[in-house]
């Protein structure tokens, strides 16, 4: 047995049972020799030496806790630490060994909130989010929640308090044709999408509504939306070539922001659902001529995408500062600052009136401890693209 290789390897100083072997060896300030040990184990002895150490005295599980937590059994240490007191710890055992919903619930006793929604959420809990979410006020949070629960309306109502119209379009983007209320769905998104300038696409969505089934293409609601955004844009002789091109498939303008969002490196394997959850964190920024957007050494806020106008790079905020670039649409800044605090490199400077989207540090933050895989993906490509970046300087 690893137990007994363990003993002669000391000269057959240590007897008994494995888990006085490795209690013996953490007491004597060996814990890696413990863990390595422990490691060595097979999964029905490991279990039986983690329910003979539950009966064991406080210092004796500290001990196994820290043994365990080298040899990376975090859920093993966290069951075993659980009951202490110390839940803060517990948590984050569980929440390293991937039992999210289990970390949530010591989050809570811990009275660590807002981290036990998140753990929920990260967990699939979902529900159980909502409801700790709620309790906090947290209505962004409790909006992502019912998106992903399938409850789009909801979502919608909390998108629409807060004055987010593009997540509040997407919120409703996630009904069925075959839901009764899909005609209302389509309806509000009009609106929504029509409000915010983005008629066009507003277009496209209620083309492919009339599209979607014989009874839908002549309903008399939505024949009087189609006729309505169309006197909007001033497309009469027109309406019908444009109508039959976004029923073959139109996609959203290059203003939304979603597909220039979609082409930042960083996100280049999120798939679908990610990339809408990460597109509803962005919040629409405005600014007009001359208005600083980023300052230099000043901590980066996150991710800028430019929508619409230009922006003027400058290597400092001196009036004789040199000037590095011009950049327009589709162009993006302070992608760094997602994953890294440091102070901004450059002062960058509204040229003409411009339109963008802005992601958050916390809120992408958030993003990254509710969607594992995505996490990978981003830090995967994040530390790609940065040593493309090392090299290049290097060349």
């Amino acid at each position: 047995m690893a137990g007994d290789t363990a003993g002669n390897s000391r000269g057959g100083s240590l007897r008994g049972s494995t888990l006085q072997v490795v209690q013996s060896l953490a007491a004597q300030g060996e814990p890696e020799r413990a863990a390595q040990l422990y490691e060595e184990l097979g999964a029905a002895q490991r279990e039986r030496l983690r329910k003979e150490a539950a009966q064991g005295t406080v210092k004796e599980r500290h001990w196994l806790v820290d043994v365990l937590r080298r040899a990376r059994d975090f859920t093993g240490a966290a069951r075993l630490l659980d009951g202490s007191g110390d839940d803060v710890s517990v948590a984050d055992l569980y929440a390293q060994g991937g039992q999210h919903v289990a970390a949530a619930e010591a989050y809570l006793r811990a009275g660590e909130v807002e981290r036990a929604a998140a753990a929920f959420e990260r967990g699939g809990a979902l529900e159980r989010a909502l409801e700790v979410y709620r309790g906090l006020g947290a209505r962004e949070s409790m909006a992502h929640c019912l998106v992903r629960l399938g409850r789009p309306f909801e979502a919608a109502d909390l998108y629409h308090e807060l004055g987010q119209a593009h997540a509040e379009a997407e919120a409703l983007g996630g009904v069925l044709a075959e839901d009764p209320r899909y005609v209302e769905a389509v309806l509000r998104t009009c609106k929504v999408l029509d409000a915010g300038g983005f008629t066009h696409r507003a277009l496209a969505v209620l083309a492919d509504a009339l599209s979607s089934s014989d009874h839908l293409r002549t309903d008399p609601v939505l024949v009087t939306e189609k006729a309505r955004l169309l006197r909007r844009m001033g497309l009469d002789v027109e309406a019908e070539a444009l109508l039959a091109r976004l029923a073959a498939g139109a996609t959203v303008p290059e203003a939304s922001g979603y597909r220039f969002l979609k082409a930042i490196p960083i996100f280049g394997e999120l798939p679908l659902e990610d990339m809408k959850d990460l597109y509803r964190l962005a919040r629409p920024v405005t600014a007009t001529p001359g208005t600083v957007l980023l300052e230099k050494g000043v901590p980066g806020t996150g991710l800028l995408v430019l929508l619409e106008g230009t922006v003027d790079v400058f290597s400092g905020n001196e009036s004789n500062a040199r000037h590095l670039n011009t950049l327009g649409p589709g162009s993006f800044l302070g992608e760094i600052s997602l994953v890294q605090d440091g102070p901004v490199s450059a002062n960058v400077r509204a040229k003409t009136a411009v339109r963008a989207l802005r992601i958050t540090r916390e809120s992408f933050q958030h993003f990254l401890a509710t969607h594992d895989a995505a996490s990978l993906h981003i830090y995967r490509l994040f530390t790609q693209n940065l040593a493309a970046r090392v090299r290049a300087l290097s060349g």
